[in-house]
């Protein structure tokens, strides 16, 4: 990974925010995993997203909705890094996010979504 793509909460927090689903996928390791718990993916069956790639069509749709999203809380420790996103769509609908993040090296090789949606 380049020193331009380096990944830190700012650099997670600019991309969400600007929903820039093409620089988001160059913060993960190839084989990464992304896992989404959310109200259509419970905890017993998360849903994976596996590799880069795949993370990336997922970003790419995450972003490519008409919807704000704020980042809120960063937290860092040693390897890991966690935070907080509210999004709200036009209509008003919200979504509030808890990230939770691991590195290996310079790059995320492990992140899990936890969302709760309005209604």
């Amino acid at each position: 990974m380049n020193t331009a793509n380096a990944v830190d909460g700012a650099a997670i927090k600019q991309a969400i925010e600007g929903r820039d689903g093409t620089r988001l996928p160059t913060f993960y390791a190839d084989d990464a995993v992304v896992r989404v718990i959310d109200r259509n993916n419970p905890p017993s069956k998360p849903r994976e997203i596996r590799g880069r790639q795949a993370i990336s069509e997922y970003f790419a749709d995450v972003c490519g909705r008409d919807m704000v999203h704020k980042v809120d809380v960063i937290l860092t420790e040693g390897d890991r890094l966690a935070f907080t996103q509210n999004c709200q769509y036009p209509d008003g609908a919200r979504v509030f996010c808890a990230a939770f993040i691991e590195f290996g090296g310079r790059q995320i090789v492990r992140q899990t979504i936890v969302q709760a949606w309005d209604g």
